[in-house]
């Protein structure tokens, strides 16, 4: 595995993966000027926990051979208040709509995959954030 990032006279940021794929970096404005282009490090690792985990809990389900329509996670991140100013405690909320899941089997899936299979929140764990969850399943139509 192997990544470049690069600056060039301004932000954004540009990451480049191995594969030529990019990920652009910004900034706060209070923090290097004019920026918002695209999101912070820290913001794209909240959101690689949540790509990890939905990656794993797609591949689950479907060899469940559940349907699904749409997944979509919300997350809630509490920050340390003194630098470095890592992540303290996550809060998850998967929303699944599925016609055929059912409660239990969304519980499985995310369960398997933030105690055994997502690398990200086994890295933010280890850092001392304490991470829980909670899943939803939305209404039968």
């Amino acid at each position: 595995m192997h990544t470049t990032v690069t600056f060039h006279k301004k932000l954004p940021l540009f990451g480049r993966n191995d594969q030529g794929l990019i990920t652009l970096f910004d900034a706060s404005s209070e923090l290097l000027g004019p920026g918002g282009s695209a999101a912070s490090p820290m913001d794209v690792v909240l959101e690689s926990l949540a790509a990890c985990s939905m990656m794993d809990i797609i591949s689950i389900l479907k060899k469940m051979r559940k349907e699904l329509i749409t997944l979509e996670v919300d997350l809630e991140a509490q920050r340390a208040e003194e630098h470095p100013k890592v992540f303290t405690a996550i809060q998850i909320k998967y929303r699944l709509s599925s016609p055929d899941c059912k409660p239990a089997d969304l519980k499985k899936a995310v369960r398997l995959s933030m105690e055994t299979y997502c690398s990200v929140a086994a890295m933010i764990r280890a850092s001392g954030c304490v991470i829980t969850w909670s899943t939803e399943l939305a209404p039968k139509e």
